[in-house]
């Protein structure tokens, strides 16, 4: 198969119902089957697992992985074994697709049990019941998919954001079910590479497996600059640069999520990490203004502009084409005599089930938070706009670059509400967890939506797996979250649960207690700096059609993202365009395998790194 997409000229030049036209014809498989009976009991069952997997990283580190990549090649191949033993058939690619929706909403629905919730116990003492937690993630989780598909038509129909996970996914789905001959075997055979490259770094990183397995000399460091420390210490303003997250990561895996990003975005996190940590930070440890040189005091600070920027350039880019809003609006009203013509209308979900059900949800949500966290009911219906504002943002970055700054936005709302209610540190908690989850959540359905759409698959089948995987991941994860701590909170930042995530969002909570008058004088210049420099880029953006090397989400997220994770994305951005710009010969190897293959390749990069990186975390765990 061959994956069928707009070139950038026709994405800037054709109206949606053009594009969405030519997607029905070029693009859309009707009759394939997707969300079978067997996609979705594999997708609840390695969804399943997978919650397991990233709850335990998000108790150890703060951060989630990626889980639909790992979830299609497991698919794929279990079922491509049951075909060889005569068990079974292969699964299809949209079913394959169906399933990794599933799976992926269980593995990504586990954030507020690493953040918003064990803060709040912390903060009042007192464990919530295990069955609060379940539904009011699941409540949570379901108002994030009804948020999601009233931004499909702008973000994925008509902007045609790359969504770097799932493009990934798409590609792999693509290069594993292709039966195009010599084409298909050699993206199998580069898809192959990258994984294998990347998941034998991952292995080499590892100090436990080389342990293991008795080769200590073969280990690789996990950052390279660690080698340079060993002789001096390079500092800035006499701040250490490793203290600035200033590193060189020995994993590629942030590369290959970088392979997948334009190079304005890519060449925008650089600049934005370059002044954040080369110049800023240090500067300010220097002066005093930030207390120590830690990723968590700096992003303490640094948080706070870049977040501005971006809320301000998603907001401005969102309402300067409220062409699509109004439409659906107009349509679902029923008062707009000119009837609106959508030639995606059989298949995509109903808006109207998008219009009642936020509401509908939305109260539910306010009224279980304040029956069961004490949110004040104005307070609780105040969150639920905050809400669209923050999605937002979470779906252009998430858009742009592959990830989204759940924990920044959080950090977001708890400013807003210290203001709102001042000194009441469980409602600033709780509040930023519903906006923080909501906005992930509808980011990932976008993620997943992605390759269906790259591919031609029936976005309501993907709606309709992600709240399967919400209730699978949440059937699993919460009882052995409440398990792993029996019940007693002072486990809470122990060695054995650390928890970083719980910890930062305690302390923003406390810090903000008295409100905006807190943040040092200036990072309070810093919001108003960001604020008006995102709006500023985006008129410009606009003006230009596109055409400015800058993107405003980039720059700002880099503020919020350790320099080493920015720097290993924007290399991986940097590589292939330069491959791009000076591998001219087409029938080179380097040719097929840099630029024509470039998705491919890093699609293979992100799934060999993230599929080893979860059994090593497995490995390393029964170790300890």
């Amino acid at each position: 198969m061959a994956i069928h997409e707009l070139t950038e000229k026709q994405i800037t030049s054709m109206s949606l119902q053009e594009k969405d036209t030519w997607w029905i014809k070029n693009v859309f498989k009707e009759n394939e089957p997707q969300l079978t009976l067997r996609s979705a009991l594999t997708g609840v069952l390695l969804g399943g697992i997978l919650s397991l997997t990233n709850l335990y990283v998000g108790i150890k580190t703060g951060w989630t992985l990626g889980v639909g990549i790992s979830s299609v090649i497991l698919s794929f191949a279990f079922f491509k074994v049951l075909s060889k033993l005569k068990i079974g058939s292969e699964m299809g690619v949209l079913e394959n697709n169906a399933m990794q929706s599933i799976a992926t909403s269980a593995g990504y629905m586990t954030s507020p049990m690493m953040a918003s919730l064990p803060a709040y116990m912390m903060v009042t003492g007192k464990v919530i019941p295990m069955w609060q937690t379940f539904w009011w993630i699941v409540i949570l989780s379901i108002l994030g998919v009804l948020f999601a598909f009233p931004l499909k038509k702008r973000y994925i129909n008509d902007e045609q954001l790359p969504f770097p996970e799932g493009r990934a996914s798409g590609i792999v789905l693509d290069s594993l079910h292709t039966d195009s001959g010599v084409a298909g075997v050699f993206k199998a055979k580069i898809l192959t590479f990258g994984a294998l490259f990347s998941a034998t770094i991952e292995v080499l990183r590892s100090e436990t497996v080389m342990n293991l397995i008795k080769a200590p000399f073969l280990r690789i460091p996990e950052t390279w600059d660690s080698l340079i420390y060993k002789h001096f210490t390079p500092a800035l303003w006499g701040t250490p640069l490793k203290n600035l997250t200033i590193q060189v990561d020995s994993s590629i895996v942030m590369f290959g999520t970088g392979g997948l990003m334009n190079i304005k975005t890519g060449v925008s996190l650089l600049l934005g990490g370059f002044l954040n940590y080369f110049i800023l930070a240090p500067y300010l440890i220097h002066q005093g203004i930030i207390p120590q040189a830690s990723f968590k005091s700096i992003t303490m600070w640094s948080l706070w502009g870049g977040v501005a920027m971006m809320t301000t350039s998603s907001l401005y880019s969102f309402f300067s084409k409220p062409e699509i809003i109004i439409n659906s609006v107009k349509k679902f009203l029923n008062k707009d005599k000119i009837k609106v013509v959508d030639p995606l209308e059989k298949i995509e979900l109903p808006l109207w089930i998008s219009f009642i059900g936020i509401p509908i949800f939305g109260a539910i949500a306010v009224y279980l938070g304040h029956i069961w966290f004490d949110i004040h009911f104005l307070l609780g219906i105040i969150a639920i706009p905050l809400v669209f504002v923050f999605t937002l943002i979470a779906v252009n970055s998430t858009g742009q670059t592959g990830i989204t700054p759940g924990g920044a936005l959080g950090k977001l709302t708890q400013i807003s509400f210290s203001i709102l209610a001042p000194g009441n540190v469980p409602t600033n908690l709780m509040t930023a967890g519903i906006t923080s989850e909501v906005s992930l959540n509808a980011s990932n359905l976008l993620m997943d939506i992605k390759p269906g759409y790259m591919l031609g698959g029936k976005p309501r089948h993907q709606a309709i797996g992600h709240v399967l995987g919400i209730f699978a991941g949440a059937l699993v994860a919460v009882p052995v979250f409440y398990q792993i701590f029996h019940g007693d909170i002072s486990l809470f930042t122990s060695d054995k649960l650390p928890l970083p995530g719980a910890s930062i969002w305690k302390a923003v909570a406390e810090v903000l207690t008295k409100g905006l008058s807190t943040l040092h004088p200036t990072a309070q210049t810093a919001v108003v700096v960001g604020a008006i420099l995102g709006i500023v880029f985006e008129v410009l953006n606009k003006k230009f059609k596109g055409r400015i090397p800058f993107s405003v989400v980039g720059f700002g997220l880099a503020f919020v993202l350790r320099f080493s994770d920015s720097l290993s994305m924007a290399l991986g951005c940097l590589f292939f365009w330069f491959a791009s710009k000076k591998i001219t010969d087409k029938n080179a190897f380097s040719y097929k395998a840099f630029v024509e293959n470039q998705e491919t390749l890093s699609a293979g990069i992100i799934a060999g790194g993230s599929i080893i990186g979860i059994v090593l975390i497995l490995i390393e765990s029964m170790a300890s």
